[in-house]
């Protein structure tokens, strides 16, 4: 478990592809996402990272953001919700848990 845990959702949207499919985009984002090492989640809208500060999250979430230019996108709209919670150790799991 990281100890000083902020936890990511964020979604790159191409634009400009010329196509309503956007998974050749998708899939290279997140190619980067694995690639970084971070705990990740890829959901049907989005992916859910985790990392040890904000610094990795930007750093990560830029790479990303960065592939789907190199794909080919004209445009690219990268949206992004921060849990950055330093009182207690958790993990993406700990939140869902919590609900139920």
């Amino acid at each position: 478990m990281v100890e000083n845990c902020v936890i990511a959702e964020f979604s790159v949207v191409p634009l400009g592809t010329g196509d309503t499919s956007l998974s050749k985009y998708v899939r290279k984002a997140h190619e980067e996402v694995v690639r970084s090492g971070i705990r990740s989640s890829l959901t049907p809208m989005g992916t859910i990272i985790e990392a040890e500060s904000i610094d990795r999250i930007f750093e990560v979430i830029k790479l990303a953001h960065e592939a789907v230019f190199s794909a080919g996108a004209k445009r690219v709209s990268t949206n992004i919700k921060i849990d950055d919670r330093r009182d207690k150790k958790r993990q993406m799991e700990d939140k869902v848990e919590a609900i139920k």
